[in-house]
C-alpha cells in the first residue's frame, strides 16, 4: 500500500489546522506546570502534515516546539527570531543534503513551514513544552510582520495569508 497524504489523513484522523496543513493531537501530559498564562500540561504532541500546495503560515508560540520528521518529502521550517534573524532548516532524513530529522523552534520565534521541491506531503510530529494551548498561539498577517521585520518582506509575503 502506497502511503500518501490521503492515507495519513484517513489513518491518523487529521483535521485542518488554522495555520495551514492538517493535524491531530496525539499526547498530552497528565502533569501540569504553572506558566505566565496559567496552568499548562508539561507537554503536548501532535501529528502535523503538509500536503502539496499547503503552507504552515507564519505564527508564534509562547513555548518551545520540537519537530520530528516521520514520512514523505522533506520540508523547510522558516524562522524569524525575536531579534529579527531569519533562518531556515530542512527537516528530513537526507543528512548529506543538510536535512535534520529533528528541530527545536524556540519560544517566541515567528515560524512556518513549506514543502521542498513540490513534494507530495510531509508528515512530522511536534512536541510543545510547556504544553500547547490556542491561547498561546498567534497567527500573523503580512502587514503585521512587514512592519516588524521589513528586511524579510519577501519571505513574509510568501509565508502569510
Amino acid at each position: 500500500m502506497k502511503r500518501d497524504a490521503a492515507y495519513w489523513k484517513e489513518h491518523l484522523h487529521l483535521g485542518s489546522h488554522p495555520e495551514g496543513g492538517s493535524y491531530v493531537s496525539s499526547f498530552t501530559a497528565s502533569e501540569t506546570i504553572d506558566t505566565e498564562a496559567g496552568k499548562r500540561p508539561l507537554f503536548t504532541s501532535i501529528y502535523f502534515m503538509l500536503a502539496d500546495g499547503e503552507l504552515s503560515h507564519f505564527h508564534q508560540l509562547k513555548s518551545d516546539e520540537l519537530w520530528y520528521y516521520h514520512d514523505g518529502s522533506a520540508m523547510t521550517v522558516h524562522m524569524i527570531s525575536s531579534e529579527g534573524e531569519y533562518s531556515e532548516v530542512k527537516l528530513g532524513l537526507n543528512i548529506g543534503a543538510g536535512e535534520h530529522p529533528q528541530l527545536l523552534v524556540p519560544a517566541g520565534t515567528v515560524f512556518g513551514s513549506s514543502l521542498i521541491e513540490n513534494g507530495e506531503y510531509a508528515l512530522v510530529g511536534c512536541m510543545v513544552s510547556p504544553g500547547f494551548d490556542f491561547e498561546d498561539f498567534k497567527l500573523f498577517t503580512e502587514d503585521e510582520l512587514i512592519v516588524k521585520f521589513p528586511q524579510h518582506s519577501a519571505i513574509i509575503q510568501q509565508m502569510t495569508r
